[in-house]
């Protein structure tokens, strides 16, 4: 299951959780075909790890706080983009077409 991050305070649950386990973030454009590819991938890999906190944030809806993800992680925006946290930092990201279920399962080892 995909948890929408639609607040500040989502954001902030969703760093919590990382201290427990990974977790995933996809920052999705509703306007972009690779983002829609991305978000396939993602759905995907979600499914097939149904124990790992997936979580996703609309970049056109949620703007303000898409660029508040960006200053507090300081990972540069893009999207379609995939951000991996742990122990409330991230430590793994991707974009645009780098994003698969296979990345994200790879990412998810590591």
């Amino acid at each position: 299951m995909i948890l929408p991050c639609q607040s500040e305070e989502d954001f902030q649950r969703l760093l919590a959780d990382s201290y427990s386990g990974p977790v995933f973030l996809l920052k999705h454009s509703t306007r972009c075909p690779i983002s829609a590819a991305a978000q396939a991938q993602f759905q995907r890999f979600a499914e097939d790890h149904p124990t790992v906190a997936c979580w996703q944030v609309l970049v056109i809806e949620q703007r303000a706080l898409s660029n508040l993800i960006a200053a507090e992680t300081g990972i540069t925006h893009q999207s379609p983009q995939v951000l991996r946290f742990s122990a409330g930092k991230p430590v793994w990201h991707a974009a645009h077409n780098s994003i698969s279920a296979a990345a994200l399962a790879k990412a998810l080892e590591g």
